[in-house]
């Protein structure tokens, strides 16, 4: 590219450069129907993981293609292949060398036909037996020197992908330069456990051998894994085969490592490789599936080496397969293999790897999530985006059901305009006089001449004198026992409480809130802490506690008027003993609803409303609650779960309608 000068090509593959940037805040609202459903946060990711996004594979359609994928390669045949062609190759030289022996009628022929019959069953003993013998048919004896080029070619294919095909033909030298190769490269694995410094050897090995490593190897390292793999894929191979045929087949390779002199080298290969990779499976059982070796379920005979190709091919799907999963200690998207994605399922699959690998860091970079402790924690600008989807969703489901015609853009602080203004003052929540603010900073400067600007001072401001409503405080109690979990509400409260919390800070900014969880104790939770928190697994339903906390919130606004609002499934269970510990009792003590009472009996002194959404009709909880409307003069309701939060939202809003005094 000269300059000012642009040269366009065909794309080459990859991530599509046109595509929009990736958005985290689409990840994190495809996130925040777990969250709201009572998820954490990491639990939501994994599921957004699995699931995927609009336009892109997840985890588990990946699963599903390699899946399908390992169907294939379990069908494409036997394994006993190379066993039943040498079994073939036997017969027919047999039958060709007594085709030639039935016309003699001489002694030696009958001798011959004596021994032929004799021939052990095993085919590897048969072979071996036949070594020294003479045949009379040039065609025999041609077939009978196909089973040892067979074996050759397969026992090498099956150490060395590629080999049978490069050895199709093979001379004598070419034997000679893979013995060298084999040779060359013990030493060079010697060397490296040794703890020498292989690099350059390395570099000489593939410069002398590298046609016999097709997958050109950039390390040492690389090599070995390729090669141990498929060594181990060979031996879970044998491993696989009935214990007679096992036997046999091991009798056949050894006697083609000795025709070719290979055997104590193969020997000392297998032994470096099982040693630099034993994390390897090399033939016992699988984890949770079996013998790797039962996989080939196909029709066809497979030889050695494509059975070889075939179980390396499985080992590494089920790698693939555990490792999308994402079901073990520690596990990381980084931990798969971006390029076994790629011979597994093609580069579109890579693609949509890496973008799942983005969701995470874009998330955390875009300032939606952080980590703490180890622990994955929603940011306030996230959560502030998902209490926006929360109160969206109830708002569409008011509006759904006729309930009620409440707009989120028409809501605010302010109420009527009364035609007046004022100045100014620190807290005030009015809407600004523009016009007479910018009189005022004319007046105070002069009229303005050619260049001069008007600039505002904090004294120049006026705002409009509105009918304001009365400020409110309001506590949510939510009940984080784990029956809330048990009946399936724990994630409608949560939904809930973000929803109106969000309400209250975006479109009434001028009332307070607080949302307290109550379990065996009770505490207050930042909004923060309420999205990514989990129901808890305690017993005890301590709302004595979350009054006691709530009176003691209530009381620094004295003058706004005070709202508790109480969402449970249980009557009380628990209380604080003196000690400040919990006290648990089911049924509860009497002690447990008596001072559960009093806390109640204090709010009401106080002038607090406590309204209560039973989220059951158990008859002990039915009558707690109607002796605490009694005694409070508040409300009792009874939503089905789903519409709780149309409940909370429409209960303070019509609260709040309620309190407009003029100033």
């Amino acid at each position: 590219m000269s300059s000012g000068t642009f040269r366009y090509g065909p794309w080459d593959g990859g991530p599509d450069p046109l595509a929009s940037p990736f958005s985290a805040a689409g990840a994190l609202d495809e996130m925040s129907r777990q969250i709201l459903e009572g998820r954490t946060p990491r639990e939501a990711l994994e599921a957004l993981l699995r699931r995927g996004m609009p336009g892109q594979r997840g985890l588990d359609d990946l699963r599903r293609s390699i899946e399908r994928r390992r169907r294939e390669a379990r069908g494409r045949g036997r394994m006993d292949g190379t066993l039943q062609e040498v079994r073939r190759l036997l017969d027919t030289a047999v039958g060709q060398e007594r085709a030639a022996l039935f016309p003699d009628p001489s002694d030696e022929a009958r001798l011959r036909e004596a021994e032929l019959d004799s021939l052990p069953a095993d085919p590897a003993r048969a072979v071996r037996s036949l070594s020294d013998y003479d045949w009379r048919s040039p065609e025999a004896r041609e077939t009978y020197e196909k089973i040892s080029d067979l074996l050759r070619q397969e026992v090498l294919d099956s150490q060395f992908r590629g080999m049978k095909q490069a050895l199709e033909g093979a001379s004598a030298e070419d034997f000679a330069h893979v013995r060298e190769m084999v040779s060359a490269l013990n030493e060079l694995l010697a060397a490296d456990a040794r703890g020498e410094d292989t690099d350059a050897a390395f570099a000489e090995f593939m410069r002398n051998h590298g046609d016999f490593f097709p997958e050109q190897p950039q390390s040492l390292e690389e090599l070995v894994d390729a090669l141990a793999r498929r060594a181990a894929a060979a031996a879970r191979l044998l491993a696989g085969l009935t214990p007679q045929q096992r036997a046999e087949l091991a009798d056949l390779m050894s006697t083609a490592m000795e025709d070719l002199g290979l055997a104590a080298e193969m020997s000392r290969l297998d032994q470096a490789l099982r040693a630099a990779r034993p994390d390897l499976n090399w033939g016992g059982r699988r984890r949770g599936r079996g013998r790797l070796g039962e996989g080939l379920t196909g029709e066809e005979g497979l030889g050695l080496g494509d059975a070889t190709t075939a179980l390396e091919e499985l080992a590494e799907l089920d790698e693939l397969a555990a490792a999308l999963g994402q079901d073990y200690a520690g596990a990381s998207l980084e931990d798969i293999d971006a390029d076994a994605v790629a011979r597994a399922l093609g580069r579109s699959a890579v693609d949509d790897l890496r973008s799942l690998q983005q969701v995470e860091r874009e998330l955390e970079r875009q300032g939606f999530i952080t980590r703490r402790a180890g622990s994955l924690e929603l940011t306030p600008r996230a959560v502030r985006r998902i209490g926006q989807a929360a109160l969206t969703r109830i708002f569409k489901q008011v509006s759904a059901r006729g309930r009620g015609d409440h707009s989120m853009l028409d809501a605010g602080s302010a109420g009527d305009l009364l035609g007046t203004s004022r100045a100014w003052q620190f807290g005030d929540t009015q809407p600004i006089d523009v016009v007479r603010t910018v009189r005022n900073a004319v007046l105070r400067a002069g009229p303005p001449g050619p260049g001069r600007a008007v600039r505002l001072q904090v004294g120049d401001f006026e705002v409009a004198e509105t009918e304001r409503r009365s400020t409110a405080a309001v506590c949510l109690l939510v009940d984080l026992s784990y029956s809330m979990a048990l009946r399936g509400t724990w994630g409608i409260a949560k939904s809930t409480a973000l929803a109106l919390h969000t309400l209250v800070t975006t479109s009434f900014p001028q009332d307070k809130i607080h949302i307290i969880g109550f379990s065996d104790y009770a505490r207050e939770l930042r909004p923060v802490e309420l999205a990514g928190l989990e129901s808890e697994m305690v017993q005890g339903t301590n709302l004595q506690h979350a009054l006691h906390i709530a009176g003691r919130l209530l009381s620094r606004y004295p003058q706004s008027e005070p709202v508790v609002m109480v969402v449970t499934d249980g009557e009380p269970t628990a209380h604080l003993l003196r000690n400040g510990t919990p006290s648990f009792s089911w049924p509860p003590m009497p002690e447990t609803l008596e001072l559960t009472l009093a806390e109640v009996d204090k709010l009401t002194r106080r002038g607090v409303t406590i309204n209560v959404f039973m989220l059951d009709d158990e008859p002990r909880l039915v009558q707690f609650v109607e002796e605490m409307a009694r005694r409070n003069g508040g409300r009792v309701l009874s939503p089905d779960p789903t519409t709780l939060g149309n409940y909370v939202i429409r209960d303070y809003l019509g609260a709040r309608g309620g309190r407009r005094v003029a100033r």
